[in-house]
């Protein structure tokens, strides 16, 4: 379990986490009382011998495993490292991670408070409401080569990169801004073929009319959406073209390429997270990784519009730490003000199943929940405390007070 000082630090440093303390504030008010839901069911379905809540209680509070994934996922932290830290076993981290990932994938992205996009369809209409055009295009990330001898060990192998990968499908608007990545396919899968399973062809068929760019890779799409889906021009010429022609077609891809450059751009922010740079874990969760990110990074976009387009590209370590950070104000980056005593902190109240808590106290003890479960003592308030402690972080209670400078 981390100090109150370092959990602060790493709240307020948007480099550590990639989320204002805002965000992070509300997901604790929104995923805590999932988390505790599912952890509440998993212990009434199996058979006990002894009455809920008995044993040890968890040693990694909530707060913490959401900082931990956070960290895992912007930074690509092993989980013996964020053990380490914490001050849990690596299975206690492991276990946490896949716990708070999949109820981060399912969120959807956000595009403003209160209107979040989960599915192709919604998307689609989203764009049509607005008279927006989207903007789609395929990325691949690197993943582990499948063990020797299993039969479906080439399908991941990437035609373009001759390398084992998974595919995702990104859906943009005409600013860049995120509206959906699908869930992971092997890299062996064209990217017309991947649309094609999505149900891309039937949504835009059905749906509103909307003009999609995409690139060279989805051409055929057009002709089956009714010329919704609009690629880059085929070449008539393949040899011994006229100059005339060549000058007309450059003009036009470039036109073309210019449009659609937004989705690479939104490519690029996915990627900044290291998670999705090059995954060492289970490809099972590629998905889930893929759509947790999204989710994270256009929720910062909707609560701040400037991020991640004009983020500070100054590069400090990413370990937590206890340095005092002031906003970048010139090309220089972010300043560190180093100081030899701690400024005093409030006490920051932890959530333990659903109870708030105070750092140190006699209860906070256990094996992180392994073969113990912990007591519990709420019920229909779970989701109000939860909403209360989401509401001190992004007040700034559990800041450190203003120190010299």
């Amino acid at each position: 379990m981390v100090g109150i000082r370092t959990r602060a630090a790493v709240i307020r440093s948007q480099q550590i986490t990639g989320l204002s303390s805002e965000v992070i504030a509300e997901l604790v008010a929104e995923i805590g009382p999932l988390w505790h839901e599912r952890h509440q069911a998993a212990l009434a379905s199996r058979p006990r011998r002894r009455a809920v809540g008995a044993g040890a209680k968890h040693k990694l509070v909530f707060v913490d495993r959401l900082l931990a994934t956070l960290i895992h996922l912007r930074h690509g932290v092993t989980h013996d490292v964020l053990a380490c830290w914490f001050g849990v076993n690596r299975s206690t981290i492991t276990r946490a991670i896949g716990e708070v990932r999949p109820l981060l994938a399912q969120r959807g992205c956000t595009i403003a408070p209160g209107l979040r996009l989960r599915t192709l369809a919604e998307v689609v209409d989203h764009l049509g409401e607005n008279q927006k055009t989207g903007i789609i295009d395929g990325t691949e990330i690197r993943v582990r080569r499948p063990a020797a001898g299993r039969k479906d060990r080439d399908k991941f192998i990437s035609g373009k990169n001759k390398q084992n990968a998974v595919k995702s499908m990104v859906f943009t608007d005409e600013d860049g801004r995120l509206l959906y990545c699908s869930p992971a396919e092997p890299a062996s899968c064209a990217d017309i073929t991947h649309a094609r399973k999505l149900g891309l062809v039937r949504v835009l068929s059905n749906g509103p009319a909307v003009e999609i760019l995409a690139d060279a890779g989805y051409q055929g799409l057009g002709a089956q959406t009714g010329g919704r889906v609009i690629t880059p021009p085929h070449r008539k010429f393949k040899k011994n073209a006229p100059d005339w022609y060549e000058e007309i077609h450059e003009q036009r891809r470039k036109a073309h390429s210019s449009r659609r450059i937004r989705v690479e751009h939104g490519i690029a922010h996915l990627k900044n997270w290291r998670a999705l740079a090059r995954h060492h874990g289970r490809r099972e969760h590629m998905s889930d990784i893929i759509q947790a990110v999204a989710a994270l990074l256009s929720h910062q976009h909707a609560v701040s519009p400037s991020y991640p387009m004009n983020e500070c590209k100054y590069r400090t370590s990413s370990y937590p730490s206890t340095c005092q950070r002031q906003p970048c104000t010139s090309s220089l980056g972010p300043r560190l003000l180093k100081t030899n005593t701690e400024p005093p902190l409030a006490l920051m109240p932890v959530m333990v199943s659903g109870v708030p808590r105070q750092e140190g106290d006699e209860r906070d003890v256990g094996d992180g929940g392994g073969g113990h479960e912990p007591e519990v003592r709420i019920a229909a308030s779970s989701r109000r405390q939860f909403a209360d402690e989401g509401a001190e972080i992004s007040h700034g209670k559990h800041d450190a007070r203003a120190g010299p400078g």
